[in-house]
């Protein structure tokens, strides 16, 4: 049986709905043409964004520190209500793109003000289990992108590209210094003698909304980790806004053969229980 398909969701462009095939943002945009923006992910169940506010509030903070105009908030929520009312679906990938607009061609900026885009998709959720590789490349934690939620995005591609290559679903990067970092769109976590760390904002890595959630609710500690510990961790999972929380099996050749652990496990559950109670924790 043919599963049915659902209908392409409107798409919200600078004030709108719009039909998907004739939502148009200028080849001259910036965000086109530089990478010159700022985006986040949401999951979304029944209509319903999960951790909206903490979104927004990411949202604002990486379009300070790239040096865009504050995004109206009020205006961000309207657009995310409207298209999620527009295609009820079980759950989706809502995606917020704020970028600086039509600018002449090279890095300077221009007036025209910037370009919101709010669209959805379906999906579905993943496994309990993945597996991951480590990359050469880094993270630089002294860059002026660092922490920010950009759509210079360019060296994830590659990344997550080398990762489909060895049937991964994520690619994990040290930073400069070489201490544990992140992957690709995710956070990472480690289990060392049966505790829970996470590397530290300091490192480079992005402040996740998945990741503050587990550091509050499951008291995992923010500690400055080699990047090699990922050889001896008890029990890896990863978090992002639409894994969840995700045990990892296999990182590189090493396969961790209980997956998930009893810690991430434990955590699975109270996450599960704790977003369930409160769809929108601040």
């Amino acid at each position: 049986m043919t599963r049915p398909t659902t209908p392409t969701p409107p798409i919200w462009l600078d004030g709108a709905l719009r039909e998907a095939d004739s939502a148009r943002v200028s080849v001259l945009d910036h965000g086109l043409t530089v990478g010159d923006g700022v985006f986040e992910t949401l999951k979304t169940e029944h209509g319903r964004a999960f951790a909206l506010t903490r979104h927004l509030d990411r949202l604002a903070r990486s379009a300070r520190g790239l040096g865009l105009p504050a995004p109206d908030l009020d205006e961000v929520r309207r657009a995310c209500a409207e298209v999620l009312a527009a295609t009820p679906m079980p759950r989706g990938r809502l995606r917020v793109t704020y970028t600086g607009g039509l600018a002449p061609l090279g890095s300077g900026r221009g007036e025209g003000g910037p370009t919101l885009v709010v669209a959805l998709a379906e999906t579905e959720a993943g496994p309990d289990t993945t597996a991951a590789i480590t990359v050469p490349w880094t993270r630089n934690e002294r860059g002026a992108l660092a922490g920010l939620k950009t759509t210079s995005y360019a060296e994830n591609v590659v990344a997550l590209a080398r990762a489909h290559e060895q049937r991964a679903s994520e690619a994990l990067f040290a930073n400069t210094a070489g201490r544990l970092c992140e992957g690709t769109g995710s956070n990472v976590f480690v289990v060392l003698d049966g505790e829970l760390h996470t590397p530290p904002l300091a490192s480079g890595c992005l402040a996740g909304i998945t990741r503050a959630l587990v550091v509050e609710w499951a008291g995992a500690r923010e500690t400055d980790l080699p990047f090699e510990v990922l050889d001896r961790a008890e029990e890896v999972f990863l978090t992002s806004s639409l894994r969840d929380v995700q045990a990892v099996s296999r990182i590189d050749g090493r396969t961790l053969a209980e997956a998930p652990g009893p810690v991430t496990l434990k955590t699975m559950r109270i996450f599960a229980e704790r977003s369930a109670e409160d769809p929108d924790p601040v």
